[in-house]
C-alpha cells in the first residue's frame, strides 16, 4: 500500500527534525517488512507559521512533502488540505501532530487493522494519567458534551487516525465552511476500527491549544453539529412561561383576600433572572446566525501558496 503521513504545523520548528527523522525510520522499516510502498511520502502543512517551520520544511529531502498555506487557517483547515492533497495519490493516509505525542509506532496497528478491511481507524488514548485533574476532566466534559448534543465523536480521540482513498473521496464531499473533523469522519461511515496507544509529552515547545482556544473548539463543535441548544431554549422558555404564570395566579390569589404584597425582592431577582436568561439565548442564537453567515459566503477552507515536492 501507498500511505501519506499528514502532518499540519504552526510554529514547530523545534519539533521537525527529530519528527522526521523518527518518521522515516518507521517508514524504512515498514517497507522492508513490505507493509508499505517506497512511493509513501510524508506531508508536512506549514499553517503560515511565523518562525522557520517552512525553511525546514522545504530543506528536507527525499519523501518530504511540504504545502505552504496563504496564511494561518487553523489546524482543522490546514489538516484538511493535506488530506485533500493526499486523496487520489495514496490508499491510505495517516493524520497526527507534529509533536511526538502521538505514538508512531502504533502506525504499524493502524496498518493491521487497515489490511483486515477497516476505512477508516481511531487512534484512541488507552489513558490520560499525565494529563492534569483540569484537563482530564474537562476533556471528558467535553466528549460527553458533545455525544450529548448529537455529535458522533470518538473518547480520547483527537486527529490521529487512518482513512483509506475511499474515506477521502468521501470526506472530499463534506462542504461546511465550519470544520470539526473529530464529528464530520465518523458521519461517513464505513467499516472502523480502533487502536489505542500511549500519548507522549510534547516533544518541544508550546501547545497550540491554550484553554480559551479549547472552549471555541468545543463551541465550534457543538453548534456545527446540533440544533440541541436551540430546542433547549425553547423549552427553558416554556419552563419559564410557566412559572410566570403561576406566580401571576399566586400575586392576584393574594391581591383579592386582601394581603399586602411586599414583593420587592422578589421582583429584582426574577427581572435579573430572566434578563440572565434572555441574554444567554440571545448567545447561542447570535452562535448559530454567525456559522449560517459564514457557510453562506462558502469562502475557501484554505489557499495554497507553494507546495515543495521532494522526489
Amino acid at each position: 500500500m501507498i500511505l501519506y503521513c499528514v502532518i499540519p504545523c504552526f510554529n514547530e520548528s523545534k519539533c521537525l527534525k527529530e519528527t522526521t527523522h523518527r518518521l522515516n525510520t518507521k517508514f524504512d522499516s515498514l517497507i522492508k517488512a513490505k507493509k508499505i510502498n517506497s512511493r509513501s511520502k510524508i506531508v508536512y502543512i506549514d499553517d503560515g507559521s511565523k518562525d522557520d517551520t517552512w525553511t525546514i520544511i522545504k530543506n528536507f529531502g527525499h519523501r518530504i512533502i511540504g504545502i505552504k498555506l496563504s496564511r494561518n487557517q487553523g489546524h482543522q483547515n490546514a489538516l484538511l488540505a493535506g488530506l485533500m492533497y493526499a486523496r487520489g495519490k495514496c490508499d491510505a493516509a495517516i493524520s497526527m501532530d507534529a509533536d511526538l505525542q502521538d505514538d508512531i509506532d502504533a502506525i504499524d496497528n493502524f496498518i493491521d487493522e487497515y489490511n483486515k478491511g477497516a476505512e477508516i481507524v481511531y487512534g484512541v488514548r488507552s489513558e490520560r494519567k499525565k494529563d492534569s485533574f483540569f484537563k482530564r476532566n474537562t476533556a471528558l466534559a467535553f466528549y460527553k458534551i458533545m455525544n450529548l448534543f448529537g455529535a458522533q465523536t470518538i473518547y480520547n480521540h483527537a486527529d490521529y487516525r487512518l482513512m483509506s482513498n475511499r474515506a477521502l473521496e468521501e470526506l472530499s464531499r463534506f462542504n461546511e465552511v465550519n470544520l470539526f473533523l473529530r464529528g464530520i469522519v465518523p458521519l461517513i461511515g464505513l467499516k472502523t476500527a480502533t487502536v489505542k496507544y500511549k500519548r507522549a509529552e510534547r516533544f518541544a515547545g508550546e501547545s497550540k491549544y491554550p484553554l480559551k482556544k479549547m472552549i471555541n473548539f468545543a463551541l465550534d463543535g457543538i453548534t456545527s453539529f446540533s440544533i440541541k441548544p436551540i430546542r433547549l431554549i425553547f423549552f427553558l422558555g416554556l419552563a419559564v412561561s410557566i412559572v410566570s404564570f403561576l406566580v401571576l395566579a399566586y400575586a392576584l390569589i393574594v391581591k383579592l383576600i386582601g394581603q399586602a404584597i411586599s414583593g420587592w425582592t422578589f421582583t429584582i431577582c426574577s427581572i435579573w433572572l430572566l434578563g440572565g436568561i434572555q441574554m444567554i439565548a440571545l448567545g447561542i442564537i447570535g452562535e448559530y446566525i454567525g456559522k449560517i453567515y459564514s457557510e453562506v459566503k462558502a469562502r475557501p477552507h484554505y489557499i495554497i501558496e507553494e507546495i515543495k515536492e521532494n522526489k
